[in-house]
Protein backbone atom coordinates (compact mmCIF):
# COMPACT_ATOMS: atom_id res chain seq x y z
CA UNK A 1 0.00 0.00 0.00
CA UNK A 2 1.43 3.38 -0.93
CA UNK A 3 1.72 6.29 1.48
CA UNK A 4 -0.75 8.24 -0.64
CA UNK A 5 -3.38 5.49 -0.29
CA UNK A 6 -2.91 5.52 3.48
CA UNK A 7 -3.32 9.29 3.61
CA UNK A 8 -6.54 9.12 1.58
CA UNK A 9 -8.06 6.80 4.19
CA UNK A 10 -7.31 9.24 6.99
CA UNK A 11 -10.17 11.61 7.80
CA UNK A 12 -9.23 15.27 7.93
CA UNK A 13 -10.96 16.86 10.94
CA UNK A 14 -11.24 20.49 12.06
CA UNK A 15 -12.39 21.56 15.55
CA UNK A 16 -14.11 24.92 16.13
CA UNK A 17 -14.95 25.84 19.72
CA UNK A 18 -14.42 28.99 21.77
CA UNK A 19 -13.64 27.10 25.01
CA UNK A 20 -9.97 26.24 25.37
CA UNK A 21 -10.60 23.15 27.52
CA UNK A 22 -13.06 21.73 24.97
CA UNK A 23 -10.60 22.32 22.11
CA UNK A 24 -7.78 20.72 24.09
CA UNK A 25 -9.87 17.71 25.15
CA UNK A 26 -11.11 17.06 21.61
CA UNK A 27 -7.61 17.49 20.21
CA UNK A 28 -6.25 14.99 22.74
CA UNK A 29 -9.04 12.46 22.07
CA UNK A 30 -8.69 12.69 18.29
CA UNK A 31 -4.89 12.45 18.38
CA UNK A 32 -5.19 8.84 19.58
CA UNK A 33 -7.16 7.81 16.48
CA UNK A 34 -5.06 6.45 13.61
CA UNK A 35 -7.88 7.05 11.13
CA UNK A 36 -8.14 10.77 11.97
CA UNK A 37 -5.78 13.64 11.17
CA UNK A 38 -6.52 16.89 12.98
CA UNK A 39 -5.94 19.65 10.41
CA UNK A 40 -6.88 22.65 12.52
CA UNK A 41 -8.30 24.07 15.72
CA UNK A 42 -10.34 27.29 15.52
CA UNK A 43 -11.57 29.59 18.29
CA UNK A 44 -14.54 30.98 16.34
CA UNK A 45 -16.55 30.53 13.16
CA UNK A 46 -14.49 33.01 11.14
CA UNK A 47 -11.29 31.08 11.90
CA UNK A 48 -13.08 27.82 11.03
CA UNK A 49 -14.09 29.26 7.65
CA UNK A 50 -10.55 30.43 6.88
CA UNK A 51 -9.07 27.07 7.96
CA UNK A 52 -11.64 25.22 5.84
CA UNK A 53 -10.51 27.17 2.77
CA UNK A 54 -6.89 26.30 3.56
CA UNK A 55 -7.10 22.70 4.80
CA UNK A 56 -10.33 21.32 3.25
CA UNK A 57 -11.39 19.09 6.16
CA UNK A 58 -13.67 16.11 5.63
CA UNK A 59 -15.45 16.65 8.98
CA UNK A 60 -15.85 19.71 11.21
CA UNK A 61 -16.82 19.65 14.87
CA UNK A 62 -18.55 23.03 15.19
CA UNK A 63 -19.63 24.69 18.42
CA UNK A 64 -22.85 26.62 17.79
CA UNK A 65 -22.25 29.61 20.05
CA UNK A 66 -18.92 31.35 19.47
CA UNK A 67 -17.73 34.96 19.24
CA UNK A 68 -16.96 36.74 15.95
CA UNK A 69 -19.08 34.28 13.91
CA UNK A 70 -21.37 31.61 15.39
CA UNK A 71 -21.31 28.01 14.26
CA UNK A 72 -24.55 28.10 12.30
CA UNK A 73 -23.45 31.12 10.23
CA UNK A 74 -20.00 29.61 9.71
CA UNK A 75 -21.57 26.33 8.57
CA UNK A 76 -23.50 28.13 5.85
CA UNK A 77 -20.33 29.77 4.50
CA UNK A 78 -18.28 26.58 4.88
CA UNK A 79 -20.78 24.59 2.79
CA UNK A 80 -20.45 27.26 0.07
CA UNK A 81 -16.65 26.87 -0.13
CA UNK A 82 -16.50 23.13 0.66
CA UNK A 83 -19.90 21.50 -0.04
CA UNK A 84 -18.59 18.00 0.68
CA UNK A 85 -17.54 18.88 4.24
CA UNK A 86 -19.57 17.12 6.90
CA UNK A 87 -20.44 19.36 9.84
CA UNK A 88 -21.27 18.18 13.34
CA UNK A 89 -23.05 20.81 15.44
CA UNK A 90 -21.43 20.33 18.83
CA UNK A 91 -23.38 22.03 21.59
CA UNK A 92 -24.02 21.91 25.32
CA UNK A 93 -27.52 23.34 24.85
CA UNK A 94 -30.57 21.11 24.99
CA UNK A 95 -32.69 24.03 23.87
CA UNK A 96 -35.26 22.84 21.28
CA UNK A 97 -34.88 26.16 19.43
CA UNK A 98 -31.15 25.49 18.95
CA UNK A 99 -31.90 22.06 17.52
CA UNK A 100 -34.51 23.54 15.15
CA UNK A 101 -31.98 26.18 14.06
CA UNK A 102 -29.38 23.48 13.43
CA UNK A 103 -31.89 21.60 11.28
CA UNK A 104 -32.38 24.65 9.04
CA UNK A 105 -28.62 25.27 8.75
CA UNK A 106 -26.42 23.02 6.62
CA UNK A 107 -25.54 20.73 9.53
CA UNK A 108 -25.04 17.02 8.90
CA UNK A 109 -25.35 15.85 12.52
CA UNK A 110 -26.10 17.23 15.99
CA UNK A 111 -24.03 16.07 18.96
CA UNK A 112 -24.37 17.18 22.55
CA UNK A 113 -21.20 17.96 24.48
CA UNK A 114 -22.27 15.35 27.02
CA UNK A 115 -21.90 12.61 24.38
CA UNK A 116 -19.24 10.02 25.29
CA UNK A 117 -15.99 10.51 23.36
CA UNK A 118 -16.18 7.12 21.63
CA UNK A 119 -19.66 7.94 20.29
CA UNK A 120 -18.39 11.26 18.91
CA UNK A 121 -15.44 9.49 17.25
CA UNK A 122 -17.84 6.93 15.77
CA UNK A 123 -20.01 9.77 14.39
CA UNK A 124 -16.95 11.51 12.91
CA UNK A 125 -15.93 8.24 11.23
CA UNK A 126 -19.43 7.59 9.85
CA UNK A 127 -19.75 11.11 8.42
CA UNK A 128 -16.24 10.98 7.01
CA UNK A 129 -16.96 7.71 5.25
CA UNK A 130 -20.16 9.24 3.80
CA UNK A 131 -18.15 12.23 2.57
CA UNK A 132 -15.48 10.07 0.96
CA UNK A 133 -18.10 7.98 -0.88
CA UNK A 134 -19.68 11.03 -2.54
Amino acid sequence: MSIQATQQQTLRVLIADDHELTRYTLKLALSTQQSITLVGVACNGQEALEMTKQYKPDVLIMDLQMPVMDGLSASTYIKQVNPQAQIIAYSSFNDPQTEVMSQTAPIDAFCGKDTPTQELIKLITQLGENQQQD
